[in-house]
């Protein structure tokens, strides 16, 4: 049995792993894809303390060296529910795992959100990307479209006019909502324009291949066709927290109803990340995140 198990190998996942071994737990990190979660797509990370830049895949593979240094075992595996037995938890994953810890901290991430347009899901990874950092050098000097109009959609943007031919904003808001920086170096850019108010219908498909973008104008419903060779959706991000629901109460958009404490309505049971309701999701505040769910998980375990 495990002192604590830890759901996701993201920064949050990895950091409760770091603290609750230097307070002499054992850990376990189950990850169903890859250590490092959404950072891995960050070619620069600037923000985070101590450290002028790095990648976010630099990032990650310092975190997974250090809890490995420590002492932490992993997992590749899908956990897909886990029992309540009281003073034990029993993690169950789809490829047919089962494993024991006095306490759990769910550290489950975000996935991207989808446009829900028919014939999307055929296209990820063949015309339709998440990932300017993963998959921008396959449409170098072609036309792609940015589905989205924050942040994320911004900084996307700004990725690729550095290898793409021309770069289209589809905002689906009468404005960007992004930073007004991102915003004023996307103006500096001769490559890139923004069409706003803007709402995407279909998918123009020949023989199997993303050839544009049907849009019509949510004010005056006029259609047209952006023509593109790729399209990049950066329209935000939703939780994968539904299995969890009996121990975790979940908000109304499917986040984890916890706060700062990273509490839930079952003892021994932890929250940290972006899958936790919370008003500011950054690297800095996953790894808090991941802290303060470790060292609740080690005082309910001290006080058995």
């Amino acid at each position: 049995m495990y002192d604590i198990i830890i759901v996701g190998g993201g920064p949050a996942g990895m950091t409760a792993a770091l603290y609750a071994l230097r307070n002499g737990k054992s850990a376990l990190v189950i990850e169903k894809q890859g250590f490092g979660g959404q950072i891995t797509h960050s070619p620069k990370v600037e923000n985070y303390p101590g450290t002028k830049q790095m990648s976010g895949n630099e990032f990650a593979e310092k975190m997974l060296d250090q809890i490995l240094a420590q002492g932490a075992e992993i997992e590749l595996e899908t956990v897909s529910a886990i029992e309540d037995a009281g003073d034990r938890k029993v993690v169950r994953t789809e490829e047919g795992g089962a494993f024991e810890g006095r306490a759990v901290v769910l550290a489950t991430g975000v996935k991207h959100r989808m446009l829900g347009l028919p014939g999307e899901e055929e296209l990820v990874g063949e015309g339709i990307s998440f990932c300017a950092v993963c998959d921008g050098d396959f449409y170098a000097g072609q036309k792609v479209c940015v589905a989205g109009g924050g942040n994320s959609a911004l900084q996307e943007a700004l990725l690729l006019s550095d290898k793409c031919g021309e770069v289209v904003i589809l905002q689906d808001l009468p404005r960007l909502t992004g930073e007004q920086k991102l915003q004023d170096a996307l103006k500096k850019r001769d490559n890139v324009r923004a069409i706003c108010d803007a709402r995407i219908e279909a998918l123009a498909v020949e023989d199997g291949a993303l050839k544009g973008v049907r849009i019509s104008s949510r004010t005056t419903g006029q259609a047209q066709t952006v023509a593109c060779d790729g399209l990049f959706v950066a329209i935000g991000l939703i939780p994968e927290n539904k299995p969890f629901e009996a121990l975790a109460e979940l908000n109304e958009w499917g986040y984890f109803a916890s706060g700062e404490d990273c509490l839930t309505k079952t003892p021994g049971v932890y929250v940290a990340g972006d899958c936790r309701s919370k008003g500011v999701r950054q690297l800095t505040t996953a790894a808090a995140d991941g802290a303060t769910a470790a060292l609740a998980a080690c005082r309910y375990i001290d006080q058995m």
